[in-house]
């Protein structure tokens, strides 16, 4: 063991080798880097412990404040303060409960962006073709009838498949077609509403995405009554996991403690007392 070993700070036994509870701030730190306090300090104080110390060969480690690892770090060259910064100048990053939240929230908003776009172009596809069927709607004929007897079929589109389907599109009027295409795009609008909020961890957004999608799991078990497909399973199980996670573990509408709960359970992960719950190993002298 050479002598920097022997005066780097030595693990804490449940700490950061505990790899299922430090697993997000690990993700977090491998993805953004340590986060470091006071490595551009000038000179480090004893009341600085919690963050960095500085061993007998002036090799400074730094405690990162989100996965508690310590780090090496050489002095500064050119310091640009006196001393680390005190702890009401430092944003703690979010560790625990609170990390794994976001990230889980955050893959939530990436199912309703998915949504967004999907519904977006819908209606956009929709809004046009009720604003230009006039225009489309006898070159549409004309091309069918000569596609048909071309391959030796008799005129007119067939009521199956997909000319079929834009058949009857021709056929619905287009008031109608223009309520279709604006509620798709109302809704579309909603879920990216839904996904900005949920990716910026917003609590309105958790109980705007519970109350949406729960609303949705009546049309979808009713779809399943008809037809079951792949998709459609997918998209009910997804969508009750959504409803499941964010009613218990979000602690939505008073359930388990509701807000206060959250957010005591947030203190306790990200606070100075969480730090402190977890102290440094010693450096020796």
């Amino acid at each position: 063991m050479t002598e920097e070993d022997r005066d780097a700070p030595a693990p804490v036994p449940g700490t950061a080798g505990d790899e299922r509870r430090l697993r997000y701030e690990l993700l977090s730190c491998a993805l953004h880097g340590h986060h470091l306090e006071g490595v551009t300090a000038e000179r480090v104080r004893p009341g600085d412990a919690l963050l960095v110390r500085e061993d007998r060969d002036g090799l400074r480690w730094h405690r990162c404040l989100r996965c508690d690892a310590w780090v090496p770090v050489a002095p500064p060259r050119q310091p640009d303060r006196p001393h680390p910064p005190d702890r009401h100048e430092i944003a703690l990053p979010l560790r625990g409960k609170a990390l794994r939240d976001r990230y889980v929230l955050r893959l939530i908003a990436l199912d309703r962006l998915l949504h967004f776009v999907v519904l977006g172009a819908l209606a956009a596809g929709i809004l046009i073709f009720a604003d230009k069927r006039a225009s489309l709607q006898a070159p549409f004929y004309r091309y069918m009838d000569l596609l048909q007897n071309g391959v030796g079929g008799t005129g007119g589109v067939s009521e199956r498949g997909l000319l079929g389907e834009v058949a009857k599109a021709f056929a619905v009027r287009s008031s109608t077609l223009w309520l279709i295409g604006l509620v798709i795009a109302a809704y579309a609008l909603l879920e990216g509403v839904e996904a900005v909020g949920l990716w910026r961890g917003r609590r309105w957004a958790e109980y705007l995405t519970l109350v949406a999608t729960t609303v949705l799991l009546v049309p979808e078990v009713y779809e399943l009554t008809s037809k079951v497909t792949v998709t459609k399973v997918l998209t009910l199980i997804i969508n009750l996991a959504v409803v499941v996670y964010l009613l218990f573990a979000k602690r939505l509408f008073g359930v388990r403690g509701g807000g206060r709960a959250e957010a005591a359970e947030r203190a306790r992960d990200v606070s100075w007392e969480a730090l402190e719950r977890v102290p440094p190993g010693r450096t020796t002298d």
